[in-house]
């Protein structure tokens, strides 16, 4: 099936990850727990978990009883925050092309893609994962 709006495995697993972790804290989880709730293979929720510690958003533990930890108040992180973390700034969409290939001064969409793309930025802007928590019954 597909979808208009995509957002990357690696984003969506970001996303789903630091909500559960938000649900958990202050124990955090390890990667498998996390794998095996979000039902993602473990070795791409390493690689994941791995840029959300270098850009500061969880703390990892290593030894038999390591997993992750939020790294801040998880009503201060919000869903844009984690999703650039992973896949970069989040520029509004104008095209569905890099490039522009319409000549006209009109869109195939006119305006739409824009107003959504930038409804989602702030959407992403506004949510935090505590909002979210419930999602996963906590």
């Amino acid at each position: 099936m597909s979808n208009i709006i995509k957002i990357s495995e690696a984003a969506s697993i970001a996303l789903h990850a630091m909500v559960l972790l938000a649900r958990e804290r202050p124990g955090g989880m390890n990667a498998k727990m996390i794998a095996d709730t979000i039902q993602v293979s473990e070795a791409h929720l390493a690689k994941v978990l791995q840029r959300l510690a270098r850009a500061d958003l969880v703390i990892s533990t290593r030894g038999p009883r390591g997993g992750f930890i939020l790294n801040g108040d998880p009503k201060e992180i919000t869903l844009l925050s984690v999703y650039e973390a992973v896949e970069g700034a989040l520029e509004p969409a104008g095209c569905l092309f890099a490039v522009p290939v319409c000549q006209g001064d009109e869109c195939i969409f006119g305006n739409l893609l824009k107003e959504k793309s930038e409804e989602i930025r702030r959407y992403m802007q506004e949510k935090t994962i505590d909002q979210l928590t419930s999602i996963y019954g906590g």
